[in-house]
């Protein structure tokens, strides 16, 4: 063998040799912690989106209220890491609680691992002891995943975390899915062909709906360009959130209309002069006024508001630590 042909072969060897150790490495660490998106990170997409939205609710208000900050993070799975290890990472990346008071709680679940963590930061292990992690994790968060009901599993165990940092007692015991239904605190997607409401309700959740899908439609069917991107992105929200109030027929009746009255109005209004001294406008200046609001060519979104409407959506941690304190369970 040549001294070339030896050279090449003991690169390759040397080559797959560090791909086995990184790959055996890597199994050990487990999987990289995520990017930090808001108080509720789904990566395993086993959290509905009403419910997701209402655990971020009762979290930020929580944190408002007292500086605690509480994340719930789900993963496929961890690896051959174990969920100890992996939440302190998560924990110590992240940076969850106050820089000095170290008030953060996470909350992991590795979905396909059956693992769930709660990690406490220093600052609260006297509050959210050990043993009360794990009665969550036990009495509250097991019987639901059990069941394969992560949504309500997550939801009610991190109302129980707050709950407990808010000087409440930890239920035994679960309760009932019925009763939270009978009292309106169910909100799942999948319940929505279950909800009966009265005439007032009716009006009230009605005036909502189709005040923001209307104010959002005009916007789109006055402005050039970007009005055609929104008649698509208004399609599922038409199709969907009518249903509460209308029933299924009349949600299909009106869906229609909108797919029809939309694109046939915004072709008579192309023949109006405004329409086309704003689409002028949007070509020559990059930007236009249509009534309150403007329209921007070069903007993510195409279009702005002069009333403010935009809105920071952007969480992070505010630099404590994890104290190790917690509990760990599995189902």
């Amino acid at each position: 063998m040549s001294g070339r042909s030896r050279s090449a072969t003991i690169l390759l060897a040397t080559l797959v040799a560090a791909w086995f150790a990184s790959a055996r490495v890597a199994g050990q660490v487990g999987v990289d912690v995520p990017y930090l998106r808001g108080r509720v990170v789904d990566d395993a997409e086993v959290v509905e989106t009403i419910a997701r939205g209402r655990i971020a609710d009762r979290l930020k208000a929580h944190e408002q209220a007292t500086g605690n900050q509480v994340v719930v993070l789900t993963v496929p799975t961890i690896g051959s890491a174990s969920i100890e290890d992996y939440a302190v990472k998560v924990f110590e990346a992240w940076k969850l609680g106050q820089k000095g008071r170290d008030n953060g709680v996470l909350v992991v679940v590795a979905v396909q691992d059956r693992k769930m963590r709660i990690e406490v930061g220093y600052g609260l292990e006297g509050t959210l002891t050990d043993g009360q992690c794990g009665q969550i994790i036990r009495t509250i968060m097991t019987p639901r995943f059990k069941e394969g009901d992560y949504t309500r599993g997550i939801e009610d165990g991190a109302s129980a975390v707050v709950a407990r940092l808010e000087g409440a007692e930890i239920p035994a015991v679960p309760v009932p899915s019925g009763a939270a239904e009978a009292s309106g605190s169910s909100g799942s997607a999948s319940g929505f062909g279950q909800v009966a409401l009265g005439w007032p309700e009716r009006i009230l959740f009605g005036a909502f709906i189709f005040g923001i899908l209307g104010l959002f439609t005009v916007i789109g069917v006055l402005t050039p360009g970007v009005g055609w991107f929104l008649y698509v992105f208004l399609i599922p929200f038409w199709a969907m959130f009518p249903i509460i109030v209308l029933g299924g027929p009349l949600t299909v009746g009106l869906l229609a209309t909108y797919l029809v009255g939309y694109p046939v109005a915004k072709l008579c209004l192309r023949r109006t002069s405004w329409y086309a001294r704003a689409a002028q406008d949007l070509k020559t200046k990059g930007r236009a006024q249509i009534g309150g609001f403007t329209v921007n060519s070069s903007s993510d979104s195409g279009w702005s508001s002069s009333s403010s409407f935009s809105s920071s959506s952007s969480f992070s941690g505010g630099g404590g630590s994890s104290g190790g304190g917690g509990a760990s369970g599995s189902w």
